[in-house]
C-alpha cells in the first residue's frame, strides 16, 4: 500500500531494483484528511490478504498520531519510518529546516504537480482568494523537496510559492531518502 503522492516513486524504484512488488496506491488527498488513512489502508490489506507473501505500507504517519501505526500492528505490517514524506524524502534535512524557520510549507514534486488541485482547491483559495491570510499568516518560507527537478516543476514552485506570498528555496533531495527506507522494508527479514 502507498500514498497516491509517492506510488509513482515507489513504482520507479522497484523497477530500478528489481523488486517485484505491486504497488496498490491509495488517493493522495487523504492527507488533506489523515484521520480515513489508517482505514483506507486496512481496507486494501483486507483485500490483499493471501495474494502475496508480504505486505508492507509505504506511508510516514502522516498526521494519523499513530492510527496508521496500529493497523500494521494488527496485521504485522511494517511502514516507512517518519512522521510524514518530507521525512521520508530529506530526514534530518527537513527536522533541520523547520527548526531553522518554523513557519515553513513544504513542497513535494508531487504537491508541485499537484499544487491547483491539492493546496489550492481543496483548501477553497479559488473560491475565497481571502483564506490565503488565514491559512498561511504564520508561514515564512516554502521549500521545494524537489526529487526531479526540471524547468517546468521549478517554474510551477515559483508560482505556488507565489500563491502562498511567499519566498521559494529549493533543496535538492532526490529519492534516495525514499529508496533507502523502501529497501529496509521490501529487503528486510520480517
Amino acid at each position: 500500500m502507498a500514498c497516491g503522492a509517492l506510488a509513482g516513486h515507489v513504482r520507479d524504484i522497484a523497477e530500478r531494483r528489481g523488486w517485484a512488488v505491486e504497488v496498490y496506491p491509495l488517493a493522495p488527498l487523504l492527507h488533506n484528511r489523515p484521520a480515513a488513512i489508517a482505514a483506507a489502508v486496512e481496507a486494501v490489506v483486507e483485500d490483499a490478504k493471501g495474494r502475496h507473501r508480504r505486505l508492507a505500507v509505504a506511508y510516514a504517519d502522516c498526521g494519523t498520531y499513530g492510527a496508521l501505526d496500529e493497523v500494521c500492528g494488527r496485521h504485522g505490517l511494517v511502514r516507512l519510518r517518519g512522521e510524514h514524506c518530507y521525512d521520508v524524502f530529506a530526514g534530518r534535512e527537513v527536522r533541520e529546516l523547520a527548526e531553522e524557520e518554523a513557519g515553513t510549507f513544504f513542497l513535494t514534486d508531487y504537491l508541485v504537480r499537484t499544487f491547483r488541485r491539492s493546496v489550492v482547491a481543496e483548501l477553497g483559495l479559488d473560491r475565497h482568494p481571502g483564506l490565503r491570510d488565514a491559512y498561511f499568516a504564520h508561514y515564512r518560507r516554502a521549500v521545494w523537496l524537489a526529487q526531479r527537478p526540471t524547468p517546468d516543476l521549478r517554474a510551477r514552485a515559483v508560482r505556488a510559492a507565489a500563491v502562498l506570498g511567499l519566498p521559494l528555496l529549493v533543496r535538492e533531495v532526490g529519492d534516495t531518502g525514499l529508496e533507502r527506507r523502501l529497501a529496509e522494508l521490501v529487503e528486510s527479514d520480517s
